[in-house]
């Protein structure tokens, strides 16, 4: 007993995962499932790895596995579950030791589990999905420094490379990790909307059919928009159904379930005061997709929606254009968001570190990353809009996102993802806008006050006070 490195205690998909790839690292590794008949199939179907894997079947051998000062990470479902485990676990281990929560918590859960945790705590946000976790994942940790410092050899061993660069790396104290793994995950509901949306646009304005959509992505996959969610893409939809030989899209019911971290970080945006409105309208996309029934009755009432489009008005470099445009104002939108959260809770987060994490194992990975990184690299505090490479972008291709958003419009084709980068980015190049009108509108219902151009002083009223 007492010879593994490192625990787990949760082997559903992803903790089986994350297991095998630390066994598959070198590292001896402990674990529990609180059925045990999980963990017993699970040593059975690690093959060559077995040896460096000691299953148990009590929470007390398990904890007798692990060398001293220990480090156990918690694969388990997000919320109570977390506290449970902890719970469980605190007559168990010794002050020294270490608990590291891998699931996708709530940052807010992570914050208060580092102060009221007797024992060391972190929390780490893991990227990559079931790939990921057993080949080499995106780890984006939080917590106490010295805590990191423990473990990441092991979490760096284990994570995705970049160029032999492991994309594994401290956040910063409390949740940080979590906050930025949320944050990621909220860029991730918004790359999926704009392709899904530009997936619409060719299925119904265009009448293309699957097949050919998916040659598009691939496509498109070679160039600028390179990254695994355009590449994963072009496999699902030139993907076949087995049961009734249509293209398997054909058959999968129009209904997004999310898991709650993309809702987490529109709520939290709100609070920071910082604008996201691409993730936002991601988010509300996935809700509205819920309502199929209702859709459908609208429908009924309304006439169809989509009509077709005339291949001229919507050629689809235009539409390669418009994505890049809107992918790179959905990340600006993003790491505004990490600036704004650095700011109020005093976590000096790394935008470069945050980037260069994110060039490998995780689901948004890009090509875009790396030069994000270069960005940040060059001046952390400059909008991601302002540096020279993604402003050059930009200026190429905003027209683009301009003309898809006005020709999905005028056909009846929602691209809420596409419209609100397009309202972003007019609001964001407008020097004066309408704001003035909501403050005297707010003065003449409740004397709210005013600042005046012309002399800068603030707390002026109009003649209706």
């Amino acid at each position: 007993m007492s010879q593994a490195e490192i625990g787990l205690i949760g082997l559903g998909t992803m903790g089986s995962a994350l297991a095998l790839n630390i066994a598959d690292n070198g590292f001896d590794i402990a674990v529990f499932n609180r059925t045990t008949s999980v963990t017993q199939d699970f040593a059975k179907e690690a093959g060559p790895l077995a040896d460096k894997i000691t299953p148990t079947e009590s929470l007390a051998d398990f904890v007798a596995a692990i060398k001293e000062p220990r480090a156990i990470i918690l694969m388990v479902p997000a919320g109570d579950p977390v506290d449970d485990q902890i719970a469980a676990l605190a007559d168990l281990i010794g002050p020294n030791d270490l608990i590291i929560d891998a699931g996708n918590a709530n940052f807010h859960d992570t914050n208060r589990r580092v102060r009221a945790i007797k024992t060391p705590f972190l929390g780490i946000g893991v990227s990559g999905g079931e790939e990921g976790a057993r080949f080499g994942p995106a780890i984006m940790g939080g917590g106490p420094k010295e805590h990191w410092d423990r473990v990441s050899h092991i979490l760096s061993a284990i994570a995705a490379k970049f160029q032999d660069s492991p994309c594994a790396d401290w956040m910063g104290e409390e949740g940080a990790g979590h906050f930025v793994k949320a944050v990621h995950n909220g860029i991730e509901y918004a790359d999926m909307q704009l392709i899904a949306e530009t997936y619409g646009l060719m299925r119904d304005g265009l009448g293309m059919d699957s097949a050919a959509i998916g040659k598009i992505f691939e496509g498109w996959n070679e160039g600028v928009l390179q990254s695994y969610l355009v590449e994963i893409s072009g496999k699902v939809a030139g993907t076949v159904d087995g049961a009734t030989n249509a293209p398997l899209l054909d058959v999968i019911v129009d209904a997004a379930g999310q898991k709650g971290t993309g809702r987490w970080t529109a709520i939290e945006a709100q609070h920071l005061a910082t604008p996201i409105p691409v993730i936002e309208a991601a988010v509300v996309a996935r809700n509205l997709s819920a309502r199929r029934d209702q859709r459908a009755r609208m429908e009924e009432l309304f006439g169809t929606g989509p009509t077709e489009i005339n291949a001229d008005d919507l050629p689809v470099s235009l539409m390669e254009q418009a994505m890049i445009c809107g992918k790179i104002l959905c990340y600006d939108q993003g790491f505004g968001m990490i600036r704004g959260a650095s700011e109020q809770f005093g976590w000096n987060l790394q935008l470069p570190a945050i980037a260069q994490v994110w060039r490998e194992g995780c689901i948004i990975r890009s090509a875009m990353l790396d030069d994000m990184a270069s960005a940040f690299t060059d001046d952390a505090d400059r909008s991601l809009m302002a540096a020279p490479f993604f402003a050059d972008l930009i200026s190429k291709t905003h027209d683009s996102l301009r003309k898809v958003v006005s020709v999905a419009a005028l056909h009846g084709v929602a691209v809420p993802a596409h419209a609100s980068a397009l309202a972003y980015f007019d609001a964001m190049r407008t020097g004066r806008g309408t704001a003035n009108m909501i403050q005297g509108q707010r003065d003449f219902f409740g004397l709210h006050g005013f600042a005046r151009l012309d002399d800068g002083t603030s707390d002026n009223h109009g003649p209706w006070a």
